[in-house]
């Protein structure tokens, strides 16, 4: 599997690490850009996973299970010799990172979620009704008409429609996250994103994963995120749980980046 990312630095070591950033569905490397900026005494490494950004698509037989984005860090810092990483995750970044940590402790020495906490979880009685829907889901396959767009920025405007950010915020996606051909811009994000999950973790399972957790974690929750109402319910399945709140909206690593790096600055 050939996985893509942005650096801040031209090379890392076993001995010297980088601070491993991990985005959320759908988005890239490239929302990392803004925090980058504001943290470049720092040497950040921001991973596309497969199927987002420039990394590759999975094999036409595969699909997209939660925990094979685990399985991708793992290899990745076996194969570069990495342990005791600083991790940052936004949103589903933030579940891998918290997997992570919980199964792989010598990779893991600190963790910060950005707008995540705990995992995405269905109740055990819709067990059955999550196999059905992500089965018919995959089964319909992708549009028979990819949608394109006259420029770039007509494609990040889509995106616009979707998330809590503005134009700017969208073309750094953008940029990063789509192709260009006769026919005009498309996002190249692999269709099999889209589909439904086959099976979710129980609140049991995740809170257990949690619980595993031995690194300190800080979770950077937005105001108005969907993560800041579950606090309380959540905030207890963490050992070492430092949280701070801010202003705004989920990508606030992007639209506040210099208030969240202060944040991660002190924190760390």
């Amino acid at each position: 599997m050939q996985l893509a990312a942005l650096a801040n630095r031209p090379t890392f070591s076993a001995s010297q690490p980088p601070i491993l950033c991990l985005h959320g569905w759908l988005d890239n490397a490239a929302s990392f850009r803004p925090l980058a900026s504001e943290l470049a005494s720092l040497p950040l490494l921001a991973l596309d996973f497969p199927g987002h950004g420039l990394s590759a698509n999975r094999s036409n037989d595969a699909h997209y299970y939660f925990f094979d984005w685990v399985e991708d860090v793992v290899a990745l810092c076996q194969q570069q010799g990495w342990q005791q990483l600083t991790v940052v995750g936004h949103s589903m970044g933030g579940m891998v990172a918290t997997a992570l940590a919980a199964a792989f402790p010598e990779l893991v020495a600190r963790l910060v979620l950005i707008d995540s906490l705990g995992f995405v979880t269905a109740e055990p009685n819709d067990t059955c009704e999550q196999l059905r829907q992500g089965i018919v889901s995959r089964l319909k396959g992708p549009p028979a008409r990819k949608p394109y767009y006259q420029s770039l920025t007509a494609a990040a405007e889509a995106r616009l429609r979707q998330s809590d950010f503005s134009l700017q915020e969208a073309l750094l996606l953008a940029e990063r996250g789509t192709v260009t051909n006769q026919q005009g811009v498309s996002w190249d994000n692999d269709y099999r994103l889209r589909y439904r999950s086959v099976h979710r973790l129980t609140d049991a399972q995740a809170k257990a994963l949690c619980l595993e957790v031995q690194a300190p974690v800080l979770a950077i929750l937005a105001s108005d995120g969907p993560f800041n109402s579950k606090l309380a319910e959540l905030q207890s399945w963490y050992e070492r749980l430092t949280v701070k709140q801010i202003t705004g909206g989920h990508h606030c690593h992007m639209t506040a980046a210099s208030e969240v790096a202060r944040l991660i600055k002190a924190w760390l």
